[in-house]
């Protein structure tokens, strides 16, 4: 199996339900913000399982949000799968340019964050949760 130049994988906690963290996705203009580098084509719209994009622009792959239900809330699991356009790549630049990738997912995972919760704090019920009986 070959691995990926460019090979980033995150999690991050949100405390709503994966039909609120999809919402977030649904909006295109965001992904220009959080990848502005690249061309994202979807390739499957999994609706409060995700999306799946195949990757173009400064790097060639697929990229993955998957929403997984998780206790009270989702857990938003991000994978980048790529290689650097242009014929050669210089060995000595991989760590950086994953390390970018991956700085750059977790902003665009702090992002949803934010906005699925809506301003909760810490320790308050997920937004969307049922009440306490």
């Amino acid at each position: 199996m070959e691995v990926s130049s460019i090979h980033v994988a995150d999690d991050t906690f949100v405390a709503a339900p994966p039909a609120i963290v999809a919402e977030v996705f649904q909006d295109q203009r965001r992904w220009r913000r959080w990848w502005p580098d690249l061309r994202l084509d979807v390739r499957q719209d999994r609706g409060e399982q995700g999306i799946r994009w195949l990757v173009a622009g400064k790097l060639d792959g697929t990229m993955e949000v998957w929403l997984e239900p998780n206790l009270d809330g989702t857990t938003v699991h991000y994978f980048l799968h790529a290689e650097p356009v242009g014929g050669n790549v210089d060995i000595a630049s991989l760590p950086e340019a994953n390390r970018a990738r991956r700085v750059a997912g977790r902003a665009m995972a702090l992002e949803v964050k934010f906005l699925a919760e809506q301003g909760r704090r810490p320790g308050e019920p997920a937004v969307g949760a049922a009440p306490a009986r």
